[in-house]
């Protein structure tokens, strides 16, 4: 793979990026983050100001929506902390108040986009992915990765004529490790970037190994060579070939 995609491929516009929603309306919140995890979005919901900076400063996200007037706080102090510690998120202010004063300044502290509710939630989806196509896949729709190619909008993986078929799990860690080349990648941090702070509650993070060892499995399949690593005790690395 070439430098130029790792350098601008990260979580692109595809499910299984992480989202933030910030979003005090309870109603509202469930039915948001319904639709997204729904879309195939690891979607966490902060239902106040308190806990969107607590999930702030213990996870990254690769976008994140927030609602200006929360109760206990004010979001545009939020976008500063994610700009501040995550320079990286993409940021879409969500907010009753259709004020160009509360436009412009969430758009001067860094927010990528402005939707006033109400809004159907097939154009906020596609604000997000137009905003993770802007910032991370400009606008190519292909990469090779090895052996592999990669097609992020259709979510497939081909190696010469044979697709790998991989499920929704095994595409989005395949892409974790892609944007982490050479990194050595532990079982929590996969844990957490595929199930969000729900992994937090779980016995064990054994169902990696099961996954990574599926994804192997039909790479070795198809007859394309096989980059990942195992770091004992550690984690696991995707080796650049």
């Amino acid at each position: 793979m070439s430098a130029y995609f790792y350098q601008h491929f990260l979580f692109l516009e595809i499910a299984f990026m992480k989202i933030l929603l910030v979003e005090d309306e309870h109603s509202l919140g469930e039915t948001i983050s319904g639709y997204l995890r729904q879309e195939g979005y690891v979607c966490e919901w902060a239902r106040n100001f308190i806990s969107a900076e607590e999930k702030v400063d213990l996870y990254t996200y690769d976008c994140a929506l927030i609602d200006i007037s929360l109760p206990d706080g004010n979001g545009l102090d939020i976008v500063k902390s994610i700009k501040k510690s995550q320079p990286q998120a993409g940021i879409i202010i969500i907010s009753a108040k259709n004020s160009v004063d509360d436009k412009i300044s969430g758009l001067d502290l860094g927010a990528d986009d402005y939707l006033t509710k109400p809004f159907h939630l097939s154009e906020l989806n596609s604000r997000i992915r137009s905003l993770q196509r802007r910032r991370n896949f400009e606008g190519n729709t292909e990469m090779q990765v090895g052996d592999l190619k990669i097609i992020p909008s259709q979510h497939e993986v081909w190696f010469q004529q044979k697709e790998l078929g991989l499920t929704k799990k095994e595409f989005a860690l395949l892409l974790f490790f892609v944007s982490n080349k050479n990194r050595v990648i532990s079982k929590e941090a996969i844990a957490e970037h595929l199930w969000g702070d729900e992994a937090d509650a779980l016995d064990s993070f054994d169902f990696v190994y099961s996954h990574i060892k599926n994804l192997r499995k039909k790479i070795h399949a198809v007859g394309a060579a096989d980059a990942f690593t195992s770091i004992y005790g550690i984690g696991y690395k995707l080796i650049d070939t």
